[in-house]
C-alpha cells in the first residue's frame, strides 16, 4: 500500500516525536555556526499570532559564553549544560511589535500592541513559547539533538545577557550529539482517552 505523499514517513516521525530524546549527556563534538543558522533558518518559517516572530535566540557556544550562564544555572542542570556544545537562550523580546511593520505590512499591528503592556506580553511569552518548540523540531530534523529545560535562576540570567534590552529569557535548550549513555528509561505518557476530548 503506498503512503500518502503529503506526510513524513515513519523514519522522520520517529525522529521528530517517537524516538526523540531528552538528551542529558554528550559527545566532545562541535555544532559548527552554520549548523545554527540552518536551525534558525527553518524554525522562521513557522507561524506566529500575526507574524510577530518574538522569540530571540542566544546560542551560547564559548568558554566565555558559558561560564557567564554557569552562574545562573541550578545545581541539577550545571554539568550536562556545562558539556553541552551549545546552549540556547530562547527569550522573547516585550518589545517585538517594533518589528511589525516590516513583519505584518497589511495592518497597524503595531499600534494592537503599544498601548497593552499585559497584552503584549502575553503575545511575546505564548509565541516565543511556541518558536522555541519550533528550534527544538528544527534542530532534530538537521540531526542534532536536544536537551530543553527550566532550573534558572531567570533575573539573574537576564542581567547577565539581556541588561538594557527589552528580551527576557524563557526556557534554555541544549544542542548537540547526544550520548546514549546518558538517557533515562522513557517515561510513560497520557493515553488519548486521557489528555483529549472531542465535542
Amino acid at each position: 500500500m503506498l503512503s500518502d505523499p503529503s506526510t513524513l514517513d515513519d523514519k522522520a516521525l520517529d525522529l521528530l516525536f517517537r524516538e526523540a530524546r531528552t538528551q542529558n549527556k554528550w559527545q566532545d563534538r562541535r555544532v559548527p555556526d552554520s549548523k545554527l543558522e540552518e536551525v534558525y533558518n527553518l524554525l522562521k518559517f513557522a507561524p506566529t499570532s500575526a507574524n510577530s516572530s518574538p522569540a530571540r535566540f542566544v546560542f551560547v557556544r564559548t568558554a566565555e559564553g558559558k561560564a557567564k550562564l554557569k552562574e545562573a544555572l541550578s545545581p541539577g542542570n550545571v554539568e550536562k549544560t556545562m558539556t553541552a556544545p551549545v546552549t540556547v537562550i530562547v527569550a522573547h523580546d516585550t518589545a517585538f511589535y517594533d518589528k511589525l511593520p516590516f513583519l505584518f505590512p497589511h495592518a497597524d499591528a503595531r499600534s494592537w500592541f503599544t498601548g497593552n503592556a499585559a497584552f503584549a506580553e502575553q503575545t511575546a511569552f505564548r509565541n516565543g513559547t511556541l518558536q522555541g518548540a519550533y528550534l527544538m523540531l528544527a534542530a532534530r530534523s538537521v540531526g542534532l539533538d536536544v536537551g530543553a529545560m527550566s532550573g534558572f535562576d531567570a533575573a539573574k540570567l537576564d542581567e547577565l545577557f539581556f541588561a538594557g534590552t527589552t528580551w527576557k529569557s524563557n526556557f534554555l535548550v541544549n544542542l548537540g550529539y547526544g550520548d546514549p549513555a546518558g538517557l533515562f528509561p522513557r517515561s510513560p505518557r497520557l493515553s488519548f482517552d486521557e489528555a483529549c476530548r472531542l465535542e
